[in-house]
This record gives C-alpha cells, sequence and structure tokens, in this order.
C-alpha cells in the first residue's frame, strides 16, 4: 500500500473537483436545453392532453440530452458500447418519465386542474428538476463509467453496476 504524498493527494482532488465542475457545467447547458425542449413542446403539445404532451416533449428532450451528454458532458469518460449506454440512458429517464407522468396525472385527474393549467406546467417543471438530480447521479453511476474502472479490468462491468 502506498501512501499519497500531501502534496500529490491535493493534486489529484484539485483534478478530480475540475472534471466534477466540467461535468456538472456540462451537464447543466446540456440540461438547460433539453429542459427549453421539454417545456416548449409540452407547452406545444398541451391539448393533446398533459400525459400525451410528457411522453412527446420527453421522448424528444431526451434524445437530445443523450446524444449531448455523451459528447460533451461525459466525453472523458471510458466508453462501454453504444447499445449499453443507450439502453441505460433511455431506461433511467423511463424511470424518471414513469415518475413525471404519475405526479402529473394525480394533479390532472384526482386533483382536477386543466391539462393546459399553470399548475401542471409548474408540477412538471418541478418534476424535471427533482429527475434532474437522480439522472446526474444515475449517468455517473450506470452510463458513463470512470475510465479506471473500465480499463483496469479489476472488476468485472455486470458486478459493478449490480453494486
Amino acid at each position: 500500500m502506498t501512501t499519497l504524498r500531501p502534496s500529490s493527494l491535493r493534486d489529484r482532488l484539485r483534478g478530480s473537483a475540475r472534471i466534477l465542475i466540467k461535468e456538472l457545467s456540462a451537464f447543466g447547458v446540456i440540461g438547460a436545453v433539453a429542459f427549453v425542449l421539454d417545456i416548449g413542446l409540452f407547452t406545444l403539445c398541451a391539448s393533446l392532453g398533459a400525459l400525451k404532451a410528457k411522453v412527446i416533449s420527453t421522448a424528444v428532450s431526451t434524445t437530445f440530452a443523450y446524444f449531448g451528454n455523451r459528447h460533451l458532458s461525459f466525453s472523458h469518460r471510458a466508453r462501454t458500447g453504444l447499445g449499453r449506454e443507450a439502453a441505460y440512458f433511455f431506461g433511467i429517464n423511463l424511470i424518471t418519465l414513469a415518475f413525471s407522468l404519475l405526479v402529473i396525472a394525480l394533479f390532472v385527474y384526482p386533483l382536477d386542474f386543466d391539462h393546459e393549467s399553470a399548475t401542471v406546467l409548474v408540477v412538471n417543471v418541478v418534476t424535471i428538476g427533482l429527475g434532474t438530480i437522480f439522472r446526474f447521479w444515475a449517468y455517473k453511476r450506470f452510463v458513463f463509467l470512470h475510465p479506471d474502472r473500465v480499463h483496469a479490468r479489476t472488476v468485472d462491468l455486470d458486478e459493478e453496476l449490480a453494486e
């Protein structure tokens, strides 16, 4: 076991902070554009019904976010295959979509708010915000993996994801 000198520990922490800031800022920019797409399409399609509008707006914004995050936010992370990454990415977004649909449905049906009401729009924005926190963690944990964990091959990828 080797011990790190204080300066190398400090350098490592500084490097980790720099990477986290890069990921967060790029994730924020991609997320902001995806948010505008999501809210814009949700508002545009609201006359079809809030749930249909949410599915349409999420499908478009998620597709944009996948490519943006893969090529900008997490571009420095290991590539584990387009199929695997896309399956996990869209699976995570399907979980957040289900959560959003449940909450929106609660406001539209039992609470009887109009599909196009400002309240339903605010509920949509809040569910997007909560989903964003979950997605950032899940993307780093399951989709865009740390290169050291993948390239070292000390851990089987299936075992890593099962933790």
